[in-house]
């Protein structure tokens, strides 16, 4: 199996089985991530331990999505209560942070986990994971509640950030911090694909030598090239256009400021305009920018449109006016002008159907750029450089060295601040010994067939098993029981109850006729059978879908239901998994005898949404004429008196100003952000229902108005807004601009 990347694929969409996808530097990892969408037919998020790495993997941190506290995890179920401040556990997650609705519906709908960078990923954060996918999914039994986990990341770069005071603690449960030794993975061997095309280098003896710095094993001759490279320091100070990798924060500080204080032109700032949901912590690049001509700068993405520039590409400063910046690009010297680009902070929402989806809650929108005359080798993973200086002569981290060596395009790239010896050279031992025990390539098809087996076997098992499902009726009926006021609604869970349990001799019978007939390689067999039970199981669950759903819209016509609400909807969202589960059963499997590596279910999944959206019009056009029937006639004053407190929210919004109150005391009072209650009074000047002045100072509008006019004709807010340096909201400069035009300043 020479094609790592197809066999990646294929064991992701034929099979259940845990997989780390590693690699040398430059084999395509991040590549792989990006077009996973398109390859596979699972469900899944991307998460990641950090925000800047959850950024460029295009996903969410871990963090974030978990709802994990910043505190130890302990995998224990309790802990000795003096410990409770410094330390988590089963117990505390369970009880003290809670997930909430959404992140839940979000967990059970996915069918793959992927964590990128998992060289910083801990093995108490995996088992922290671990625990909340098995409590969020309802399944103990299997690590991450039944999920499949893909792991992306290379342990020979940097690891994971472990105190030693937390590691005292720790060792009592792992043998290392690395996410390799979490429990969860106890359970289930990994399977271990190590990408092995290298794209970043060509040549031979750059890629021998930084596979033996790499495993530890650098040779005489590897370090005496290596020190060819050292250049003195009057030597450096005559290279141009190159960046610094440097082993810390501090020195790398230094190294920028002393150098943009050395230019003698004029300091410009740019200000990021932000929006919504959007942590300092993930913030990609300053959100205030100092820029002088002369300036040496890098390029923090990639120009997917014009190619310009890539995650990496250094460039000069060249001319600088208002809000136009100038560059000259390093190597090429084409000028280019700079773009503000936008970064979205997103969270993961299930919508109808169990149809899971991204929703952005925050951007960030800036020049993609920050100063580069030196970066840590820590921030240098995942970018290529075609010329840097090497500081690693006081390297303390394992894969050091070999990181920043690795950032390079070739040995004629390199320059050493200082010569490199051994003593800085060093790889984790237990790394070497894990990936020994583990990177078996030969074995890998044989491993593939069994646990595609495994996956068929496991598939309509899991797919014909409805007892999660009668489970979670008897739950909400027990706890919900106070909520359930009407006997129609008790009826319904009867229903559905009764119905599953009545099939539940049949499905078994069922599933053993499944089982007999691989065991014996009768596929033909095998297949007729489980097409004509997918057939009769997708009926009934239609059926029960449809007086589910009936079910939900009623309740949502009722006063004071929204936790037995809460309930139902998630109890849907468990039934649209099983039918997606019992439709997608038959051409999943077909597709695994027939060996595809990609699988196709968007027409599945369009069909399923279509059929939904059909029931629930139909629903909807019934509940329409029947509450209307059941209404009493209201008396006429009381109907008066009800559309006059109907108002909506930019009403609202208009009569809170009114009574006194200060746009962020409206915000506050009414959980809106300040720059949607900023819009509503924007369109109440427009509509001349207030005065500007009753919420902005004068002083502020005419601000406003003067930079407005300064600018050329046909300028956008967005050109308004970097005018003014962001000093006021979008909100405020539509307020202004319209006061402006019904006044005709």
């Amino acid at each position: 199996m020479q094609d790592f990347l197809s066999a990646a694929t294929q064991f992701i969409n034929t099979t259940a089985s845990h997989i780390f996808l590693t690699g040398k530097a430059g084999t395509g990892k991040t590549t792989f991530l990006r077009n996973l969408t398109e390859i596979t037919h699972k469900s899944h998020i991307v998460v990641a331990p950090t925000g800047i790495a959850a950024l460029n993997a295009a996903g969410v941190t871990i963090h974030s999505q978990f709802l994990l506290p910043p505190f130890t995890f302990l995998p224990d179920r309790f802990l000795p209560e003096e410990e409770n401040s410094r330390f988590i556990t089963q117990n505390t997650l369970a009880h003290k942070h809670p997930l909430n609705s959404a992140r839940k519906q979000v967990l059970r709908s996915i069918d793959l986990l992927v964590i990128d960078e998992v060289s910083m990923l801990r093995a108490d954060l995996l088992d922290a994971i671990d625990y909340r996918m098995r409590a969020a999914r309802g399944n103990f039994k299997q690590s991450f509640g039944g999920a499949q986990v893909l792991f992306i990341g290379d342990l020979y770069q940097l690891p994971p950030v472990v105190r030693k005071e937390e590691w005292g603690r720790l060792s009592e449960y792992y043998n290392s911090p690395w996410f390799y030794e979490a429990k969860a993975l106890k359970e289930e061997s990994l399977v271990y694909i190590e990408l092995d095309k290298i794209f970043r280098q060509h040549d031979d003896v750059f890629i021998s030598m930084l596979n033996n710095l790499r495993n530890n094993q650098p040779t005489e001759d590897d370090i005496n090239l290596l020190n060819q490279h050292y250049k003195t320091p009057n030597e450096l100070t005559a290279i141009k256009e190159v960046i610094t990798l440097t082993t810390h924060n501090f020195k790398a500080d230094e190294i920028n400021q002393q150098e943009i204080n050395h230019l003698k032109s004029t300091s410009h700032f740019f200000n990021a305009h932000l929006e919504g949901e959007f942590p300092e912590s993930m913030y990609p690049v300053a959100a205030n920018i100092e820029l002088k001509v002369g300036a040496q700068i890098m390029f923090v993405r990639n120009d997917n449109e014009n190619k310009m520039y890539f995650n990496g590409k250094l460039a000069t400063v060249k001319q600088i006016s208002g809000e136009t910046i100038l560059v000259e690009m390093a190597e090429t010297h084409k000028p280019y002008q700079l773009k503000q680009v936008r970064w979205e902070n997103k969270k993961y929402v299930v919508q109808e159907a169990n149809n899971l989806q991204e929703e952005v809650i925050g951007s960030f929108e800036q020049f993609p750029i920050k100063l580069a005359w030196a970066i840590t080798v820590h921030k240098s993973q995942g970018l290529t450089f075609d010329k840097a200086i090497i500081d690693v002569g006081n390297a303390f981290a394992d894969g050091q060295v070999y990181v920043a060596l690795s950032r390079l395009r070739s040995l004629d790239g390199l320059i050493l601040r200082a010569p490199i010896s051994t003593s800085v050279i060093s790889t984790d031992q237990q790394v070497v010994a894990f990936v020994k025990g583990n990177h078996r390539p030969d074995e890998l098809p044989a491993v593939m067939k069994e646990r595609q087996q495994e996956f068929i076997r496991k598939l309509f098992e899991k797919t014909f098993d409805f007892s999660s499902l009668i489970k979670d009726i008897r739950y909400i009926r027990k706890d919900q029981e106070s909520s359930i006021k009407e006997n129609s609604m008790k009826t319904v869970l009867v229903q559905l109850a009764e119905s599953l349990e009545q099939e539940q001799v049949n499905t078994e019978r069922f599933r053993r006729q499944l089982t007999e007939r691989l065991l014996v390689g009768d596929t033909t067999a095998f297949m007729e059978r489980l097409t004509k039970g997918s057939a009769y199981y997708k009926k009934q669950l239609v059926q029960h879908s449809k007086m589910l759903l009936h079910h939900l819209e009623v309740t949502k016509l009722q006063k004071r239901m929204k936790t037995y609400l809460t309930s139902i909807t998630e109890l849907d969202q468990a039934l649209c998994k099983k039918l997606e589960e019992v439709d997608k059963a038959v051409y999943l499997t077909e597709a695994i005898f027939r060996g595809d590596e990609k699988i196709e279910m968007k027409s599945l999944t369009q069909q399923r949404l279509q059929e939904r959206n059909s029931i629930l019009s139909e629903i909807r056009k019934q509940l329409e004429v029947e509450p209307k029937a059941e209404k009493k006639k209201t008396p006429k004053k009381e109907r008066k008196q009800k559309r006059t407190d109907t108002k909506n929210t930019f009403d609202v919004t208009v009569d809170l100003l009114n009574t006194g109150l200060t746009p962020e005391q409206i915000a506050q009072e009414r959980s809106l952000t300040l720059g949607t209650i900023e819009t509503h009074l924007a369109k109440a000047v427009t509509e001349d229902k207030i005065s500007i002045f009753t919420f902005m100072q004068e002083s502020s509008v005419m601000e406003i108005i003067d930079a407005h006019r300064q600018l050329p004709e046909g300028a956008t807010s967005k050109d308004l807004y970097d005018k003014l340096k962001g000093k006021f909201g979008y909100g405020q400069l539509r307020a202004a601009m319209a006061h402006a035009k019904k006044k005709d300043i």
